[in-house]
């Protein structure tokens, strides 16, 4: 279980004061649950997601993982711990194989026929991809489904996905969508937090949180939340939705 105790995170500004990115946030994600966190664009999500791993510190307050206070440490040592973390615009290996990244991924010395059953879990025709080097040569909703690939081997306790759906086809985003289902009715002692704004992936989770302006603006079951951000016939009227890529209600 993850625990989120009066988070703040400030950064200096051109004026030579501090800006406050995100502001006495306290949140707990506990295990077997998928989390969502959505909200408008610059609203702090990203560097929520940042906090959570250890790519920054915060501020103040302190971060929790199992009871245990992991506040100082860094992303490495974080991801010993069991938290990983998918990033929003993968990042590319020249030189290095899908094989060799699902296999140091995980951890172990697992063999071409395991890595194989990760790509094929993410929508991948394994023996296309296995060998090839993760470089310029693959699309962006392929880096995205190999990254996915990687996590599944890892397994860790917290799996952090940061805007999973950009830069990826429609094709890509449908299966994601399948994935990450997946993962959330098989996941027991581990737990889920993505950051988005599409509706498709806010309607699978088990909890949504809203952050606006670097605060907690709303939290709940999905029932209790969803309902007020994509709006009802007598606030909005009957066809607007929300906007997948702002979070905003646009007309249909």
């Amino acid at each position: 279980m993850l625990e989120l105790q009066h988070i703040s995170f400030q950064v200096p500004d051109d004026g030579g004061s501090e800006k406050e990115i995100i502001r006495d946030v306290s949140l707990t994600v506990p295990d077997g649950r998928l989390i969502a966190v959505t909200g408008p664009n610059g609203g702090g999500k990203s560097t929520l997601a940042k906090l959570i791993t250890g790519i920054e510190k915060p501020t103040e307050g302190r971060i929790l993982l199992n009871g245990e206070d992991i506040t100082p440490l860094g992303i490495t040592e974080r991801a010993r711990l069991g938290i990983g973390f998918a990033f929003q615009q993968p990042v590319r290996f020249k030189g290095i194989r899908v094989f060799d990244l699902i296999r140091i991924a995980s951890g172990k010395n697992i063999s071409i026929s395991d890595a194989c059953d990760y790509l094929s879990s993410v929508g991948l025709c394994a023996r296309d991809y296995v060998d090839r080097e993760v470089n310029a040569s693959l699309s962006g909703g392929e880096l995205k489904r190999i990254e996915i690939a990687t996590i599944l081997a890892r397994k860790p306790s917290l799996s952090v996905f940061d805007e999973p759906e950009a830069g990826i086809d429609l094709w890509s985003f449908q299966n994601l969508i399948e994935v990450f289902r997946h993962m959330r009715e098989t996941i027991r002692e581990s737990s889920i937090l993505i950051i988005s704004h599409q509706e498709r992936i806010l309607n699978i989770a088990d909890e949504i949180v809203v952050l606006r302006d670097g605060a907690l603006a709303e939290s709940g079951a999905r029932e209790e939340v969803l309902p007020s951000l994509i709006g009802t016939a007598a606030a909005v009227g009957e066809c607007e939705r929300l906007d997948p890529l702002k979070g905003a209600k646009k007309p249909c």
